[in-house]
């Protein structure tokens, strides 16, 4: 494309700007702008009317077909996932997994596959924020050689249904209230709860929802889960059964409730720029990929059925093996074309992975299908370059909307012998690299009578709830429980509020007190179960805080340097550089965009402003500010709450002594993260300090 400086640039006669390919030139087709059948524009900028002030022609088909296109450009959004952000990368295998799968992108250590991968909020629209408490979608596309496997899943390893014939009841009761139209991307409201309190299957999934994993700080700080239980097949058609984890080697980590509010309004596309960032900058997120592989009999011995997807394998139970790794490395080139027009489907398996009867993953199969003709138009939605396999492609479906291949011959049928008459015949099927199904168990749970029945194996719903909530750290479960208050705060329905507490004295005695006391109502009696409520070994993998995935370091994180007139120029040179070998970004803020003037006499450009940019928008902060700065900002709200919010998060301050009258003012108390703005600081900022919480908020 041509260039602005190619450009001839002339004012019309109303004032507009005409921005032409130079008269003098070669006029090669570069850079001359057209319609959409390849006829080049002489104007851009008016209408065809008849005379200066008259109507407009309908002969004016470069206007038509603008708007006609414009007019056209949204498609129906996703039910559910409408909100993403997605990268390109590739997956690396670590071993090969020749002896349980026979799947080619398994086979061969240290061969890299293809990847296109999508995060996203469930319950919000494309608009709406990036930081709701909310499930995170995680889903890859492996580009392989044997074709496309899209493992669609989750950053919580369970769900709220075991029947996939509940899934269009639970959305309804998740979305916008029909009658009104809000909440959106919120479940804190009447019809969300009153379905969750009548579903004791969905309890161990409102533990996860309610807890800190549903308010990620970044998306390159999530786990990833398949949920279900899936099979792998090796080449003697031996089945293992495995579920699929995603490990980010960044490590986990959460924001508070308070400061996922406040940067959903200092900037609702936080974990989509911050994706974006990342990678621009080539600080590429990785993830490891693990299986948790096992057969019949240690299924058999579990308490739990492995087909239900309310359930999870503690690590602590059967260890996940680290098999391969997943980089992103390249942001779309454009949004639309990709991260909105890509289409996963659990149906999308290659030779060597297969399903299981779980009924929620047998849903899935058949409505991921249906759902992208709904949104992208067409049954040749795996056209588009993004859902492409990168392998060939060659069946005898032909024609329908927007068909963009263009078969050659009249073999559309097989078989057909027209091979005979010298003409080409086309694909045949191959029993041996072809996908087979596994034939599965032939014994009596999967034969008989038709029935509409949900298994007594199923019935026992709250024993892993509890093994989740009693596993967390101890200010987890308070955050868990005081996200319980805040829901039901905000439902209506008093006799909804009660019966969800009758079921949570199921789950923890304890933690329905908490949350009956932050309503203010009386403990119900526990509501009844179909199964007794077991007492689990404690899984310690569950917890973010002091578990075995809580990194402290600040590799991939941002610091914001707080200066002003008057700054030491030779402590922020020095906090930039430390920070910077720490693997983190620093980032200068400064009460003007333009930057602030040095000790030195030299000025310091910002990369933001301070007003623009709270303290919710970096992971730690440094304060460093002459006497004079200090004097100037007392009086700024922004500079005050800037303060005030990195402390009442529980992040690391570092401050020169010339800061402290605003430190004071802000109502930071000196604590093990409030440290000199030096080297200690750099030490100090990898974590958060959680000892301070009780002294910041009201917990139930």
């Amino acid at each position: 494309m041509a260039t602005p400086s190619n450009h001839d640039v002339e004012t019309g006669k109303g004032g507009e700007t005409h921005q032409r390919v130079p008269a003098k030139g070669s006029h090669d087709p570069e850079g001359h702008l057209t319609t959409n059948q390849g006829i080049r524009v002489s104007d851009n900028q008016n209408q065809l009317k008849s005379g200066e002030r008259g109507p407009v022609l309908l002969e004016d088909f470069v206007l038509r077909e603008k708007i006609f296109h414009f007019d056209h450009e949204r498609i129906p959004e996703r039910i559910v996932h409408a909100r993403g952000s997605a990268a390109h990368g590739y997956f690396e295998l670590y071993e090969s997994l020749s002896d349980i799968s026979k799947a080619d992108l398994f086979q061969r250590a240290g061969e890299k596959t293809p990847v296109f991968t999508r995060f996203s909020t469930v319950a919000g629209g494309a608009g709406s924020v990036d930081t709701p408490r909310d499930v995170r979608g995680f889903a890859v596309k492996f580009y392989t050689r044997e074709g496309n496997w899209d493992l669609v899943g989750n950053n919580i390893p369970v769900f709220f249904i075991q029947d996939a014939i509940k899934f269009p009841d639970l959305i309804h009761s998740v979305k916008m209230e029909a009658d009104r139209g809000f909440p959106q991307a919120a479940s804190a409201h009447d019809t969300f709860w009153d379905f969750i309190s009548l579903m004791p299957e969905s309890t161990h999934m409102i533990m996860w929802a309610m807890s800190d994993r549903t308010i990620p700080r970044s998306l390159r700080t999530i786990e990833g889960f398949g949920v279900h239980t899936f099979r792998l097949v090796n080449a003697n058609g031996k089945s293992t059964f495995v579920k699929f984890h995603w490990k980010p080697k960044q490590g986990l980590q959460s924001t508070l409730w308070d400061e996922a509010v406040k940067i959903a309004g200092a900037d609702p596309d936080f974990h989509r720029r911050d994706l974006f960032e990342a990678i621009s900058r080539g600080d590429y997120p990785e993830w490891e990929f693990g299986i948790q592989a096992f057969d019949q009999k240690f299924a058999d011995a579990l308490p739990f059925d492995v087909l239900d997807p309310t359930k999870i394998i503690p690590e602590e139970v059967l260890p996940i093996r680290i098999v391969g790794r997943m980089v992103l490395d390249r942001w779309p080139d454009n949004f639309f074309a990709e991260t909105e027009q890509v289409a996963y489907c659990p149906a999308n398996v290659v030779p060597g992975i297969d399903f299981t009867n779980d009924p929620l993953l047998q849903g899935r199969l058949f409505s991921y299908l249906d759902t992208q003709k709904s949104r992208l138009g067409t049954a040749n939605f795996h056209q588009i370059p993004v859902n492409a396999p990168k392998c060939p492609v060659m069946n005898f479906q032909r024609d329908g909307q927007m068909q963009m291949l263009q078969p050659e011959g009249r073999a559309s049928y097989e078989p057909n012998s027209l091979d005979a008459a010298g003409e080409e015949t086309g694909p045949r099927e191959c029993p041996v690299t072809g996908f087979k199904t596994f034939e599965g168990r032939a014994e009596r749970d999967e034969e008989g009578d038709k029935l509409r029945i949900r298994p007594e194996s199923f019935a026992d719903h709250y024993s892993q709830a509890r093994l989740f909530f009693r596993s967390l750290a101890k200010p987890e479960q308070a955050h868990l429980a005081s996200a319980l208050v805040f829901e039901l705060s905000k439902v209506e329905l008093e006799h909804v509020r009660t019966r969800m507490l009758s079921n949570l004295v199921n789950v923890d005695p304890d933690l329905a007190g908490r949350v009956a006391k932050g309503l203010n109502a009386s403990v119900p009696k526990a509501s009844k179960t179909a199964a007794p409520v077991q007492d689990l070994d404690l899984s310690p993998a569950l917890r973010i805080i002091g578990g075995p995935r809580q990194l402290v370091t600040l590799e991939g994180r941002t610091v914001g340097i707080l200066i002003a007139d008057g700054s030491d120029a030779k402590c922020v040179a020095d906090l930039v550089a430390a920070v910077g070998e720490a693997g983190a970004r620093p980032l200068i803020i400064a009460p003007r965009v333009g930057g602030a003037k040095m000790s030195d006499g030299s000025l310091r450009k910002a990369d933001a402003q301070l007003a623009g940019c709270p303290s919710v928008m970096v992971d730690a902060i440094a304060v460093v500010l002459s006497k004079e700065g200090c004097d100037m900002l007392m009086n700024e709200a922004a500079a005050i709450q800037f303060m005030m919010d990195a402390f009442g998060h529980l992040k690391a301050i570092g401050h020169t002594p010339e800061a402290k009258p605003l430190l004071d003012k802000a109502g930071v108390k000196p604590d093990a993260g409030v440290v000199p703005a030096d080297k200690a600081f750099v030490k100090a900022a990898g974590t958060r300090y959680w000892d301070r919480e009780p002294s910041v908020r009201m917990l139930a």
